[in-house]
């Protein structure tokens, strides 16, 4: 804030001379010792002296005048450095208030837990953990923050590719479960089969007991004949 210059020049502050020299002037010629004197010439005289004691007193007169305003600019001057104090204290309250609410703010990354000290120094790169950076405690978070970033984004990728390598683990396990589900049943089909199907024994047993003349022998050829019409399913 500029100062305010007065608009008054120093020689306006000077204060005339005091008047007593023309007071005592005036008592003189009104005691004995101007009785005998000339009535004109003390009348002149007189008037010189009241000339002399109305310019002190406009003399005067302008000096309170000077003095007055030299006060009122100096209380101006004093009451806008005050102000500008003032103003000036308000605002390093208000910053000092919002300093403090920035201190006391709660943000997120003051819940999640990240690399120690320790382990930022040997896994992150050179380049964001040099002496510069150690040094500095709010860079450094930064850094830690973001190198916490790139690991949790590169360990989630990770997660996605092992998912995937996952699904597919389950699809080709499913799928194999269904080919030996279908083995099995394709083997307790041929077991079934295998238990109703005729032994060849008993078809031998009918064609040598039967005589060339017997009745039977329709009864060994129809035997023969569906002995030989067994097929067997393929495996």
């Amino acid at each position: 804030m500029t100062a305010l210059t007065p608009t008054h020049d120093h020689g306006d502050l000077l204060l005339p001379p005091a008047p007593d020299s023309e007071l005592d002037a005036l008592r003189d010629l009104v005691s004995s010792t101007f009785l005998n004197h000339d009535p004109a010439q003390v009348h002149i005289r007189a008037g010189a002296l009241f000339a002399r004691l109305k310019a002190l007193n406009r003399s005067a007169n302008h000096a309170t005048r000077a003095h007055k305003q030299a006060t009122a600019d100096a209380r101006h001057e004093m009451d806008q450095t005050y102000l500008g104090l003032q103003n000036l204290l308000y605002e390093k309250r208000h910053l000092e208030r919002e300093i403090e609410k920035c201190r006391q703010f709660a943000s997120i990354y003051q819940d999640i837990p990240v690399h120690s000290l320790e382990e930022f120094q040997q896994l992150a790169p050179e380049e964001a953990r040099t002496e510069e950076v150690l040094a500095d405690e709010h860079q450094l978070m930064l850094n830690r923050l973001s190198f916490e970033l790139s690991e949790r984004q590169r360990l989630d990728q990770k997660r996605r590719e092992l998912i995937k390598e996952k699904e597919a683990l389950l699809k080709e396990s499913k799928t194999k479960a269904a080919t030996m589900e279908s083995v099995k049943t394709q083997i307790d089909s041929l077991m079934k089969v295998r238990r109703h199907r005729p032994s060849r024994r008993t078809c031998a047993g009918l064609m040598l007991t039967a005589s060339p003349s017997s009745p039977h022998l329709t009864r060994r050829r129809r035997s023969r004949t569906s002995c030989s019409r067994v097929r067997y399913p393929p495996l």
